[in-house]
């Protein structure tokens, strides 16, 4: 049986099997969530100890974000994966032990929550940078989109079910059945062979692969374009996200049921968004995709602004929940596809930060604007500033996924090691100096500058931490290219790192030139001052 466009990344078992435990683990941390907001509300009921509890699930995402994902791109993955989640389902089978025991504090469940946000916060990089590996890159966008639909499916009953679990058995149970979600990733992950790649160079330390992601994320322009957007839409879309409570509570005079309606109402828009995603894709590129979602976001959150009846509210929530996750969708995959294997993780975990950031800023923006020209004027803000940022944006192109290669691609090598330098190289700490030179006639200048701002991109991808380009004042046909490497490892892995596409544009660069002069390098040395005989005097001293 065929399964439909929406559902193909279905037809692979793996994805699954992965998804399935996605959606699990999702149930389980809304249950977690829920649980841990009632439970605080009952041992310190004031906001500021209650709002603690979503601090303490999002912090980590900051501090650690980075550092897991460069982690995640040194290490194997999937053990990588699979320490994160045992981590996370022994934080919180130890909550519910001691919940049910009776021992719980306000103390303990922060210091609880903020672990199993650690193991979120880590496992996140490892996790979307996975996805690519397990579909082929054509369905890479609805796989993202899938997971959305997991999410939403259950964040559609995971607040209703939490709140009669809660009531049911306490918050020692959703705690519980937090930990046994985990279970569920682990089996899965356990099932997936993954082909480990072998690597003839010694792993790179954190430092610098944390510092070779955020020059890659500078230099690849759909990195930069996916940042962009993501905070383009999703620092204006932060406003329903903060305000529905108030929303439900001040402007409908509702209660928590009509509250956690909307948001199951959210989620069925969610998943609404995920099946009609591939039929969207044929008719409109993915930047108008973008474009438009952001309208519909826009428009609801200001239907949401100016209702005073639930149901005009349940409508803009459920277009809310269609244009947030399909345009989420189609940013996250154009970060995961623009990234290599080499850098998927840490990309992604900077395409966190950026998403998460735009959110915790809109957040504290939109709520602090309500305070000053109240709730409804706070969200019809909102909803101007998303529409506006929408049409700005719209020329942050991401639909481009590189031109393919044309012609030769093949770069000139540089001459060998002399070999009573080798054994001093590989344990050199110090940068290396690299240097391309070429003769341009005058009539190409022009042309070889506009490369050259192609080929500064390049060299920062592949790990460059200086660039610059000379110009001959003798000679104006002659010019240099010089860069630099930290180490000499990571002068070794700018080769590993090659696309063909990186490789396309430096032919083209040295295909202008007249006469291509083999790559140089050069390892810095630490001068070693002459020893002063006895007999000669210092400076100064008589004679």
């Amino acid at each position: 049986m065929r399964l439909p466009a929406a559902l193909a990344p279905l037809r692979l078992r793996l994805f699954r099997l992965l998804w399935t435990a996605n959606t699990v683990v999702s149930l389980g941390t809304l249950l977690q969530n829920t649980g841990a907001g009632w439970l605080m509300a009952t041992l310190s009921p004031t906001p500021l100890t209650v709002s603690l509890v979503q601090a303490a699930t999002i912090l980590p995402v900051f501090l650690l974000a980075l550092p897991a994902g460069a982690i995640a791109d040194i290490l194997d993955k999937r053990t990588f994966i699979l320490a994160t989640q045992v981590w996370m389902a022994l934080a919180a089978a130890t909550l519910a032990a001691i919940t049910a025991g009776g021992g719980v504090t306000a103390s303990l469940l922060l210091a609880f929550t903020f672990a199993i946000g650690i193991g979120a916060a880590t496992n996140a990089p490892a996790w979307g940078s996975m996805l690519i590996e397990v579909v082929p890159r054509r369905d890479v966008a609805q796989a993202v989109a899938l997971n959305g639909v997991g999410f939403n499916i259950a964040r559609a009953i995971g607040p209703a079910l939490a709140g009669f679990l809660v009531l049911w058995g306490g918050p020692g149970l959703v705690f519980g059945l937090n930990a046994l979600s985990y279970l569920a990733v682990i089996a899965a992950v356990l099932v997936w062979q993954r082909r480990k790649r072998a690597g003839a160079l010694p792993r790179e330390r954190l430092g610098g692969a944390i510092r070779a992601g955020v020059r890659f994320a500078r230099y690849a322009p759909a990195m930069r374009a996916s940042m962009l957007r993501c905070a383009a839409l999703f620092f204006p879309a932060a406003a329903p996200w903060a305000l529905l409570p108030l929303v439900v509570k001040q402007q409908l005079g509702l209660g928590a049921g009509t509250y956690g309606i909307l948001l199951g109402l959210m989620g069925t828009g969610g998943v609404a968004a995920g099946m009609m995603l591939p039929r969207v894709r044929h008719h409109l590129t993915r930047g108008d995709t973008v474009f438009y979602c952001s309208l519909l976001t826009a428009a609801a959150t200001a239907g949401l602004g100016l209702t005073r009846s639930w149901a005009p509210a349940a409508v803009a929530m459920l277009v809310f929940g269609v244009g947030w996750v399909a345009a989420s969708s189609i940013v996250q995959s154009v970060a995961q596809l623009a990234a290599p294997p080499w850098v998927r993780a840490r990309a992604l975990a900077i395409y966190q930060l950026a998403l998460n950031g735009a959110l915790v800023a809109g957040t504290f923006f939109w709520g602090w604007l309500g305070n000053v020209i109240g709730l409804p004027n706070s969200l019809l803000a909102a909803a101007g500033t998303c529409a506006i940022l929408g049409v700005a944006s719209r020329r942050i192109g991401i639909d481009d996924e590189g031109a393919r290669p044309q012609g030769l691609t093949s770069v000139p090598t540089p001459d060998a090691v002399d070999p009573a330098l080798a054994p001093v190289l590989g344990a050199s700490r110090d940068r290396v100096l690299e240097t391309q030179a070429y003769h341009i006639a005058p009539s190409d200048r022009a042309a070889f500058l506009e490369l050259m701002a192609e080929v500064r991109h390049v060299r920062g991808r592949l790990g460059a931490v200086t660039w610059r380009l000379y110009e001959d004042v003798s000679y104006p046909e002659a010019w240099l290219e010089v860069w630099q490497a930290e180490t000499w490892s990571d002068h070794l892995r700018e080769v590993a790192r090659l696309s063909e596409a990186d490789r396309a544009v430096l032919a083209r660069a040295l295909a202008l030139s007249h006469d291509a002069r083999p790559l140089r390098r050069l390892i810095a040395v630490q001068p070693t001052p002459r020893p002063r005989p006895a007999s000669e005097p210092r400076d100064g001293a008589p004679r």
